[in-house]
């Protein structure tokens, strides 16, 4: 049994969705758990639809939902032919969820208002696909992933009942598959014991899909993507960039830790709890080899590069030349999750603290402010911070190359710079 997780992109078109029916039909025979996320934009667009609701312009929020629905009716026309009717049923008592709520007035948080709308996105596309795939001949079982996973009511980043759910993936989804090879459902979402919609907060659609994997045992589980793998750096930044065809659970950790755009800890967890592989693929070119990630040693892996830009340095100082003890980093520690900042480097001296923090700038300037009671703050904008794993002498000198480096820290793995100002590539 695998578990394969296709995300925005690859639903966001006619032809997309067919492609998909091209994918699926190379693993006939196989027992398949597939999580599909909103198509394209939807997410977007639903977010606007919310803010309107809770801004208290119900005629905005409707007209704005009024195209999303039009959106997923043209494209379940341009898809089906036999089963169109049966599908417009079934997203038009979707919509009738998202309505009732958008004709009511918001008396709770916004958070809450969020997730009963967004989730919808998901809903619709996997209704779409689900119809589109029995109509091509590869017979799949839809199933609202609200009725399985379980979580509690922390709108917008929902915590899963992991002993829950595992009852209702035994109880429900198992037994599925003496039916059917396929199954259909969506990710990012889950459910109160209430029967509130919430979601699962950032990549939210991949941990879905290792949860699955996780309580299924599955053989590994592929997300594809419309990259042909994991690069060594982004390739927008860097276009020299090189893929990188095998990983490991931690170095992927790691590469997350320091901002790469690849695959989110909390979707490493539940796989590498189990040892099960996470192959990327691309679902452009799905002949290519991807990435495989897994638990094993791995030697010579390329530098791989991490540029955050739009840093903000922050220099504090004991305002009595006193040294910065625990009483003064513990407090600012305080004020870092009191104003939800999460610095990217930190540097602790005798008398000074130096924190580096993407540019948030309302943040930046509370943060500057508290601090200023303890300390004499200074800031300077307009930085990168470069991280370089498995570094070498020659990588770091090229990409500094002209450039002044304020800040350095190194492990053995590891290089981190401050540097200003970085030149476009």
């Amino acid at each position: 049994m695998k578990v394969f997780k296709f995300g925005g992109a690859s639903v966001n078109s006619v032809e997309r969705i067919k492609n998909i029916g091209h994918i699926l039909d190379h693993w006939k025979g196989e027992k398949l758990l597939v999580v599909i996320s909103a198509m394209g934009k939807t997410t977007n667009a639903l977010e606007k639809v919310t803010e309107a609701f809770f801004a208290g312009k119900k005629e905005e929020a409707l007209q704005l939902f009024e195209q999303v629905k039009e959106q997923h009716l043209t494209t379940a026309k341009y898809l089906l032919v036999t089963n169109y009717l049966a599908c417009e049923e079934q997203l038009k008592n979707i919509f009738t969820e998202a309505e009732w709520l958008l004709h009511d007035k918001p008396v709770r948080e916004y958070d809450y208002y969020y997730d009963q709308v967004v989730c919808v996105g998901e809903l619709l596309s996997t209704v779409i696909v689900s119809y589109y795939l029995d109509e091509t001949g590869i017979h799949n079982k839809w199933i609202d992933v609200r009725d399985i996973i379980r979580t509690d009511d922390n709108f917008r980043d929902a915590i899963i009942d992991w002993e829950y759910t595992k009852v209702k993936v035994q109880d429900s989804i198992v037994p599925a598959f003496n039916e059917t090879n396929i199954i259909m459902t969506q990710g990012f979402i889950g459910a109160t014991d209430e029967n509130e919609s919430t979601t699962l907060g950032r990549e939210g659609s991949d941990y879905t899909a290792a949860v699955f994997a996780n309580m299924l045992d599955a053989e590994n589980l592929t997300i594809w993507k419309d990259v042909e793998s994991v690069m060594n750096a982004d390739p927008k930044q860097f276009p020299d960039a090189q893929p990188i065809h095998e990983l490991n659970y931690n170095e992927v950790i790691e590469m997350a830790y320091y901002g790469a755009q690849v695959i989110h800890p909390k979707t490493i967890k539940p796989l590498q709890n189990k040892g099960i592989p996470l192959y990327v693929k691309c679902f452009l070119n799905p002949s290519l080899p991807g990435t495989v990630i897994h638990d094993q040693t791995l030697k010579h892996l390329p530098p791989i590069i991490v540029l955050k830009e739009n840093q903000v340095m922050l220099e504090m100082n004991s305002k009595d030349f006193s040294f910065v003890g625990e009483h003064h980093v513990g407090h600012l520690y305080h004020l870092f999750e009191k104003l939800k900042v999460k610095p990217n480097l930190t540097q602790n001296g005798a008398i000074s603290f130096l924190c580096v923090l993407d540019d948030r700038s309302e943040r930046i300037e509370k943060l500057a402010l508290e601090a200023s009671e303890l300390f004499d703050v200074s800031m300077m904008k307009g930085l990168s911070l470069l991280t370089i794993r498995h570094y070498n002498n020659e990588i770091v000198e090229k990409l500094t190359e002209g450039k002044k480096i304020l800040l350095r820290q190194q492990t053995q793995e590891t290089a981190q710079l401050l540097i200003q100002p970085l030149t476009t590539h």
